[in-house]
């Protein structure tokens, strides 16, 4: 630990703070059609969507048929990007001549899935699996699409709280061309051309042979990475163009563009929650939330950073010189670590990668001691609320804002209410599937896979055909850290994060099916639920705040907001996380490793 370090991260988090204002007023500006700056230019460019699309932009949907509409573009999509991957051999902007034998059935329904849930997880090494094309018209699109359906959600849950006696919740085909439109669009190109400048490179060359100083022979990739790059960290969609994600000098080639990055992840979550206090008519609803993030956030990047600083004593007991530094870092663990970004800078980008369901990493979270590394799998288990992806943070977040008012309703004998609409057992019961659902999806699909390819390999090798299947399916380490890369890849997957522990190899049937499943589960049965209280609450009346009424927009409701995310995940996956990384960080101070 430094206080580089620490300015560090306090300057990111200042920087955040001045941005959430700006942002929340101009997202609340789009997505309610009022003019912008951008209205002259883009103006017609909507309208003519409108009309070429068939849509009726003051048509009020209720929450089935928007929901309806969302299920049917995901799914609409989902089918086109498949068909695409599958091929990539015969469409153009394919310089290294990559296949079906690439992309194989499996393979590419994982990737689908995973690039509509806006999970972007990766079962291949992008630079050597995916063409050009397959980058930029199947992959980069559901990045815009998948992203502006978070939005699109969020706005109609915050529209369903803000609304009194109404039957709708908007129109999903308007919010999603909005969101798209005057958000992500212009902002993403503003960004790529930053990237440019600092060194990101935005080609469409064949990869390059070149000669090394040793003699030796290295291939050289290219491809139009900044354009993707943009859409990957301001969308929390993760999906990196090469294997390495942002660990790659190609993706993040300095120090500005790394910071640059961990910002354009946080920026559209934070703005979300202005953009909610300006809904509902109180600007201090929106700071109670964001106050809630910000503290778990906090909590979360401290710990990782003091953790991966302190290092594997066992290591420090080898006499290894604590006095090398890297980026003013001196001793800790710094492997899987980029130099070039230090632990503050790894420890940062993981905290808020898996804050939001964005997923790109430039540090391997499998090298991270197992309370640093803990950090990341504890922020995807919260259901990433934690200013979260763009929209999903914010409608996550109200999940848990409807059980705390409930807990603090039952504490003090009175029906809950949030802004001024009673909160009542159906939409209890909707907020509690929704986290049930997640937990039943992460422990579910851990167990399966624990038992399946762990205690009764001999089985799977019979049903899915081949010993090589079983080989590329196991875990790279043995004990409480192989279980904490089975227990992470159902997580990220559920949470639709995408980041890794990277030891476990999943390019095979079985995992790419069952993570494609967790993908579906954690995006669209978390959604269906919210959208249903978003249109029972639109219905209801809204009560005049009286001396009973609890109040949601103060320090004290911030606190019971964390209280109740925090015991909702630890009654869930206390039990797993003791499993893995707790048991593994007692025994690496008892001198074992796995």
């Amino acid at each position: 630990m430094t206080t580089i370090g620490w300015l560090q991260i306090a300057a990111f988090f200042l920087i955040l703070l001045a941005l959430t204002k700006p942002i929340g007023i101009f997202l609340h500006r789009v997505m309610e059609g009022e003019r912008t700056w951008l209205t002259p230019v883009l103006g017609p460019v909507e309208r003519a969507i409108y009309k070429l699309g068939g849509v009726k932009k003051d048509e009020d949907m209720s929450w089935t048929v928007y929901a309806l509409a969302l299920l049917a573009f995901s799914i609409v999509t989902l089918v086109i990007t498949f068909g695409l991957l599958r091929m990539q051999a015969w469409l153009p902007l394919n310089p290294q001549h990559f296949g079906a034998k690439e992309m194989t059935p499996d393979l590419a329904f994982n990737t689908a899935v995973s690039f509509t849930t806006n999970t972007n997880w990766q079962a291949y090494a992008a630079e050597s699996t995916v063409s050009y094309f397959s980058q930029m018209v199947s992959l980069a699109s559901h990045n815009f699409f998948s992203a502006a359906a978070g939005i699109a959600v969020a706005i109609a849950l915050v529209r369903g709280l803000a609304r009194k006696s109404a039957s709708g919740v908007g129109n999903f085909w308007v919010d999603i061309t909005r969101a798209t439109l005057y958000i992500l669009l212009p902002l993403c190109l503003i960004f790529a051309m930053i990237f440019v400048q600092q060194g990101v490179i935005q080609n469409f060359h064949p990869y390059q042979t070149v000669t090394t100083l040793e003699g030796g022979s290295q291939i050289i990739p290219g491809g139009p990475v900044a354009s993707q790059e943009a859409i990957k960290e301001l969308g929390t969609n993760g999906g990196g163009f090469f294997n390495a994600n942002s660990a790659h000098p190609f993706e993040n080639p300095t120090p500005f563009t790394n910071m640059l990055q961990v910002l354009m992840i946080f920026a559209i979550g934070a703005g979300m929650t202005y953009a909610f206090g300006l809904y509902v008519g109180n600007v201090r609803q929106g700071w109670a939330i964001f106050g809630a993030m910000s503290f778990l956030f906090l909590i979360g990047v401290s710990v990782a950073y003091v953790q991966e600083a302190k290092g594997n004593p066992m290591i420090a007991a080898q006499g290894v010189d604590a006095t090398t530094r890297t980026m003013g870092d001196a001793g800790g663990n710094m492997e899987g670590k980029e130099i070039r970004f230090g632990q503050a800078g790894a420890t940062l980008f993981a905290t808020v990668t898996t804050d939001a369901s964005c997923g790109a990493v430039n540090s391997m979270h499998d090298s991270y001691t197992p309370l640093g590394g803990l950090v990341p799998m504890a922020n995807i288990l919260t259901g990433e609320v934690i200013f979260g992806g763009v929209g999903a943070g914010l409608y996550g977040m109200l999940m848990y804002a409807i059980l705390a008012v409930f807990i603090a309703g039952l504490m003090v004998g009175r029906t809950p209410e949030y802004l001024g609409k009673k909160v009542e057992a159906y939409e209890v019961k909707m907020a509690m599937l929704a986290a049930l659902i997640l937990a039943g999806s992460i422990l579910g699909g851990t167990a399966i896979a624990s038992v399946t390819h762990i205690v009764n390999p001999a089985y799977w090798n019979t049903v899915a055909g081949t010993a090589n299947d079983m080989a590329a399916a196991n875990v790279n380490n043995s004990g409480p850290h192989g279980f904490s890369e089975i227990f992470y890849a159902f997580d990220s997957a559920t949470g639709n994060n995408g980041s890794a522990f990277a030891g476990i190899s999943v390019n095979t049937p079985f995992w790419n099916l069952a993570l494609g499943i967790a993908m579906l589960v954690g995006r669209f049965l978390m959604i269906i639920p919210l959208l249903a209280i978003a249109g029972s609450m639109a219905k209801k009346k809204r009560a005049a705040a009286s001396v009973g009424t609890f109040p949601t927009d103060n320090v004290l409701f911030a606190g019971l907001l964390v209280g109740t995310v925090v015991i909702v995940g630890a009654l869930a996956y206390f039990p797993a996380v003791s499993l893995g990384p707790v048991v593994e960080h007692f025994l690496m101070h008892g001198g074992r490793t796995f």
